[in-house]
């Protein structure tokens, strides 16, 4: 027998888009999150990475592409409402997409910013 999901009331919801979800938002029963790029190449990256998160979760979002942004919604459909596997995704997709190797103390040293021709997303502050 499937367990059921606790499903997060609008006011739950909005407590939760703090610190690391900050630039999600509640909107029309879904968890929303606008990720502007540098084209469509970025674009292309953001989707396959989204896509390759949300298969490896087994929780797939509904994405809008556009060339310069992607729109990613969340919505556990079974539960008819948002639960913890979207914050768990959301989560996720915060934490690779917004990784800047550059501001690490590591041998990594990220793409260059400075210079056009490799910048692919625009990294939120």
């Amino acid at each position: 027998m499937a367990q059921t999901e606790k499903v997060y009331s609008d006011e739950e919801v909005q407590q939760r888009l703090t610190g690391a979800l900050k630039h999600w938002y509640l909107e029309d029963g879904w968890l929303r999150r606008k990720i502007k790029t540098e084209g469509w190449k970025g674009t292309l990256m953001v989707v396959n990475t989204v896509g390759h998160l949300a298969e490896a979760a087994w929780h797939h979002p509904d994405l809008t592409v556009s060339y310069a942004f992607v729109v990613v919604k969340l919505k556990t459909h079974s539960a008819k409402g948002i639960t913890d596997k979207d914050f768990a995704l959301a989560s996720k997709i915060e934490d690779v997409l917004q990784w800047q190797p550059a501001k690490e103390d590591g041998p990594l040293e990220g793409t260059p910013s400075d210079d056009q021709r490799f910048r692919y997303i625009k990294y939120d502050a």
